[in-house]
């Protein structure tokens, strides 16, 4: 019996904190904290063996809500926290909650070195394309020609792809979901069953600021059309089963093809250079990838650290003592004063 098979010994509930949740009201904060505590009884996982980190941002709050241990850091930072804390005590199983302007900004270095490194934890990215928490100034992943009191006459920044900057930061685990989506729980579930980092980033409606950014393939009318939801094994198929991904052999990109057309790509997550195509497919006339895009693990960097601790001390006895006194040592005498 594995851990995503395992019969849950808590409830939702019981991962639910006593404090007041405060995000706007109809912000897809709500639903993603709701996936995750939804999540957590299914992992079979203990809550005193749980640590959510955040930086700073709208969904920093995250840490308060959650009945486990936690820590809301400093903008950016979190990955650097999660680090140490996942160096001190590797049997704790470490969320890193964080959001496009914090994990791409000014946090953009510590997320890419985390990745690279394989920290074991997860990174829910939350993306809204915009600041909220300081009052809707455009972002790192904020569109061309978005509107914001930081660009009045539209940003002229080419955008962030947060996946495509974790797959060329060296991650091994990168996944998409939506915050308001029946499969996002899923998508969680893989990230906490992969050991390394696993990089998710969840498409998040703010109401406020940037309401309706994704309506283009989240909305009820489009969804079946602009949603390929991906599974290792089974052919990328989308429109309700009638239009699947083939490889343009001449271009090498991807091509919208019939389903019957033998062509149709089955997604295997292991090729990065599908994975990369996946990831930026165009938005006109090509559906968004969703679930788990690349998976390919290798060792975990708090692994290798123990394991080159052990290597080091081996054969030796702890002496403080011998250490301190080592290489030059000498002795300041004290002279008496004159009086």
């Amino acid at each position: 019996m594995n851990e995503l098979t395992a019969i849950p010994t808590t409830t939702a509930k019981d991962w639910a904190s006593d404090q007041e949740v405060r995000w706007c009201p109809g912000c897809g904060d709500y639903a993603v904290l709701k996936a995750v505590q939804r999540t957590m009884p299914d992992l079979n996982v203990a809550r005193e063996k749980t640590v959510f980190v955040s930086g700073i941002g709208c969904s920093s709050r995250f840490p308060y809500y959650m009945a486990t241990y936690g820590f809301h850091t400093i903008h950016g930072r979190a990955p650097a926290f999660a680090t140490g804390i996942k160096l001190a005590n590797p049997e704790l199983d470490v969320w890193v909650i964080t959001g496009d302007g914090d994990a791409l900004s000014i946090g953009g270095n510590h997320t890419m070195h985390l990745l690279r490194r394989n920290l074991d934890c997860q990174i829910l990215l939350f993306n809204n394309e915009i600041y909220g928490l300081t009052k809707g100034q455009y972002s790192p992943t904020s569109r061309i020609g978005t509107r914001s009191p930081s660009t009045p006459f539209g940003s002229v920044d080419r955008p962030v792809t947060p996946c495509m900057f974790a797959l060329g930061s060296g991650a091994r685990f990168i996944a998409r979901g939506i915050d308001v989506h029946k499969n996002l729980p899923e998508v969680l579930k893989a990230a906490h069953a992969h050991r390394g980092a696993s990089f998710v980033e969840i498409y998040q409606n703010c109401v406020v600021y940037n309401d309706d950014v994704f309506a283009g393939f989240t909305s009820r009318e489009v969804a079946a059309d602009k949603q390929l939801w991906l599974k290792a094994g089974e052919k990328m198929l989308f429109a309700g089963g009638t239009k699947g991904l083939a490889l343009d052999a001449d271009r090498l990109t991807l091509k919208v093809v019939d389903a019957d057309d033998p062509a149709v790509i089955t997604h295997d997550p292991t090729n990065k250079g599908i994975a990369g195509m996946l990831i930026e497919l165009p938005p006109e006339g090509f559906p968004v990838a969703l679930g788990v895009i690349f998976e390919d693990p290798r060792p975990t960097f708090e692994s290798a650290v123990i394991e080159q601790n052990v290597a080091a001390a081996a054969g030796k006895a702890p002496d403080l003592q011998k250490l301190v006194s080592k290489g030059q040592t000498w002795q300041v005498e004290k002279e008496p004063r004159d009086l």
